[in-house]
């Protein structure tokens, strides 16, 4: 992914939030602040015939020494090419590029109505840990979020 990306990426992060199920954020930010938020590596993007079909990037969980190696996961699929494996795609990329830079620990909250996230997690090895009980509010309704992590098995395990 490349900021000279970020037209398509914001245009599928908004079709994401239109879903009402995929993000508690309910704008898009400027490209400036959601750089900011993201880590510089493991950014990317699918894309068929100079079209991008969908994106992932991972975000630092905490800027503690000790969580240098654990990362949250966001990926989000054009409302036109979910189901076609798109997702699978970019999370077995992110995998990958996340371990080559040193992550050992992927994590992801997902809204529980949001079917498609869970099962894409679950089959790329995501393991659900938990559930925590109306964590945030959205557009007023208070929600719920599903907790998946997923360990490296060759990063971390010394």
């Amino acid at each position: 992914m490349h900021s000279d990306d970020w037209e398509s990426v914001s245009r599928i992060y908004a079709e994401g939030i239109a879903t009402g199920f995929a993000t508690f954020e309910t704008d898009v930010p400027s490209y400036e602040s959601w750089d900011a938020a993201h880590m510089q590596s493991c950014r990317i993007v699918a894309s068929e015939n100079g079209n991008i079909l969908g994106w992932a990037a991972l975000s630092p969980v905490s800027n503690r020494c000790v969580y240098g190696g654990v990362a949250e996961v966001s990926v989000y699929i054009g409302e036109k090419s979910r189901g076609k494996g798109v997702g699978k795609l970019l999370m077995k990329t992110l995998i990958h590029d996340s371990e080559s830079v040193g992550i050992w620990t992927l994590q992801s909250g997902i809204f529980p109505e949001n079917k498609g996230s869970v099962q894409l997690h679950e089959k790329m090895g995501f393991r659900y840990i938990g559930k925590r009980e109306r964590v945030g509010k959205l557009d007023g309704i208070w929600k719920d979020n599903l907790l998946f992590e997923r360990r490296s098995k060759t990063i971390g395990v010394d």
